[in-house]
């Protein structure tokens, strides 16, 4: 009798711990839904220190974490590469420029035939023209930059389609400068060490290159004025006058340059279920997202759906009508 009373109480414990156990295992697997069909979600972003890889690592990891699956971002040279990248079915998702994706869509520019099969989750924030140059370079406006040594990013990449567009529809081709195509890292070191004049550094703000640029070197932000920006709308209606704010880069006033948005597009081919999940973790985690670069704190609900360019995949729309 002894014996009973003193196992009974351990039984009763040990049923207690494994409920509340199992009710813990219950309670994670409601967190993290039922997961997706896809078992990988690669994220095609671009270079590693642009807001694209930081916002789409921090994405990649809550994807992984929520839906145990494995997602993981992919480096690139940015917007054209990933929708070529799209194209071949290489990533399910990627973060681009609108007027890349247009021209994508569109087979235009650097696209030789229209690329199908991209939808688009949401509009983003602003990818900003920050057309960075040595102050001894003697670089205030577009005019000046003729005869200059510029970088205007990865060949085909974003960054170089909309140096292209914004400078040809002002006069300006690159004839008139001394090209060097390269992504940031090398538009930053070449800068420093006077192998170039200027540079276009277009992300969202700020840029990680150009925060280092200016603690090392004296550089100046060139002036691109909103009369720049209105003779390339009626051909190129993504482009939108913009400033980058007092304080940026220890910029005393707010210095008038041009944007265009940024774009979460995705395999059209992924579920409609999939894509709702994923749709709704990137807007449940934006206060994480803000905390990895502050480019996302630009990014709403509210403006989501705003200036889409490709058709929005049926999944993100369930998501949008929902809220």
């Amino acid at each position: 009798m002894r014996k009973k009373r003193f196992v009974l109480p351990i039984i009763c414990l040990l049923v207690l711990i494994l409920a509340a156990c199992g009710g813990e295992s219950g309670s994670n697997d409601e967190a993290n839904g039922e997961g997706l069909e896809a078992n990988i979600v690669t994220i095609a972003t671009g270079g590693a220190s642009g807001p694209y890889n930081i916002i789409g690592t921090t994405l990649a990891d809550k994807y992984s974490s929520t839906f145990n699956v494995n997602s993981r971002t992919q480096t690139t040279g940015a917007s054209a590469e990933n929708l070529n990248l799209m194209a071949d079915d290489k990533v399910e998702m990627a973060f681009v420029m609108s007027d890349a994706l247009s021209q994508a869509l569109n087979g235009e520019a650097s696209f030789s035939e229209p690329i199908e099969g991209i939808s688009q989750i949401a509009n983003l924030y602003p990818n900003v023209v920050q057309i960075v140059a040595r102050t001894d370079a003697g670089i205030e406006t577009l005019e000046d930059l003729k005869g200059k040594r510029i970088a205007v990013g990865d060949q085909g990449s974003g960054v170089e389609l909309n140096a292209r567009a914004l400078l040809n529809g002002n006069g300006i081709t690159y004839d008139d400068l001394q090209v060097d195509y390269l992504g940031y890292a090398e538009a930053s070191d070449g800068l420093n060490a006077g192998r170039i004049d200027a540079a276009f550094l277009t992300s969202g703000l700020p840029n990680a290159s150009v925060l280092e640029l200016s603690e090392t070197l004296d550089i100046n932000i060139v002036k691109v004025l909103p009369e720049h920006v209105n003779a390339i709308v009626e051909e190129h209606p993504y482009f939108m006058p913009y400033e980058i704010p007092a304080g940026t880069y220890g910029n005393d006033e707010a210095i008038p340059t041009a944007a265009v948005p940024n774009a979460l597009v995705v395999r059209s081919a992924l579920s409609e279920d999939d894509v709702y999940k994923l749709t709704k973790v990137f807007f449940e985690s934006l206060d994480t997202l803000v905390n990895s670069h502050q480019a996302a704190s630009e990014i709403s609900i509210e403006h989501a759906q705003e200036g889409l360019i490709a058709p929005l995949h049926p999944g993100a729309e369930k998501y949008f009508n929902e809220q």
